[in-house]
């Protein structure tokens, strides 16, 4: 595929930045703004107002940039900004924004966004995430960077995912996920632990997942409550960056956290 098919759909008002390619019977609304080098293939659909980076991708029936599903909304101008890099695989669906939200919908930059994902209203995603297959963000969810929403997850409003999480397939989201855990729902929804081997995978040192290890004992292993964890948490591993992370995750959760 080179250049723009003749075939598809092209608002007037639609920016295009160099090197864009673009399918057959493919749509691009107004006010789409597709950074160089994008690729839009064969009836894929973005919708706006949008602007995007350099090279994302938007697979086959991905419509991505539409009106948000809110009862609220009325047709208000709101947005979708996403940075670099993006791929948005086929039926994924991602909202823009809504005026009670702040009227944006943010998505940062080398994200895979596998087929049937959904990203609703208002959503702040950061950079490096994965979003496996059917993985579905209710409204003004947060997701942080590096973050693995698995399979079938579907995320409540107002939750929060902390960066370097794993969250396994078909768990139910409806308080906040710590960083760096690794949270899975076989019977209950818990966290069971450390995500150790993708912090490895991310160049993490043995020096820093044996803090983040401590932190999660006291916090999940031990029989303090959550406030004499913290307490502990801070008074013994005060020196460690990622524990001090996990701490503020902790204490600005509004909606509680996963145990």
């Amino acid at each position: 595929m080179t250049g723009i098919d003749a075939r598809a759909v092209v608002s007037s008002s639609a920016r295009l930045g160099s090197g864009v390619r673009v399918g057959p019977f493919a749509t691009i609304g107004d006010d789409v703004e597709l950074g160089d080098g994008c690729v839009v293939h064969a009836h894929a659909a973005v919708e706006g107002p949008a602007q995007f980076g350099r090279e994302n991708e938007f697979y086959p029936f991905s419509c991505v940039g539409s009106a948000p599903q809110d009862r609220k909304y009325h047709g208000e101008t709101t947005r979708l900004e996403a940075g670099d890099r993006n791929v948005f695989r086929e039926y994924v669906s991602v909202n823009r924004g809504t005026p009670g939200g702040g009227g944006l919908t943010r998505i940062g930059g080398d994200n895979l966004i596998l087929a049937y994902a959904h990203i609703a209203h208002d959503c702040v995603i950061g950079s490096h995430t994965l979003f496996v297959n059917g993985a579905t963000l209710a409204g003004h969810v947060r997701v942080e960077d590096h973050a693995t929403v698995g399979a079938f997850c579907p995320v409540h409003q107002f939750c929060r995912i902390g960066r370097y999480a794993y969250i396994a397939a078909n768990t139910v989201i409806t308080q906040d996920v710590l960083p760096y855990s690794k949270t899975v729902a076989p019977r209950e929804t818990r966290c069971y632990g450390v995500n150790s081997i993708g912090l490895e995978r991310e160049g993490f040192s043995r020096e820093r997942i044996a803090a983040i290890e401590k932190a999660f004992r006291l916090l999940l292993k031990s029989r303090l409550n959550t406030t004499q964890a913290v307490e502990r948490m801070r008074a013994e591993l005060g020196d460690s960056e990622d524990v001090g992370i996990l701490l503020r995750f902790i204490e600005s959760a509004e909606r509680g956290i996963v145990k």
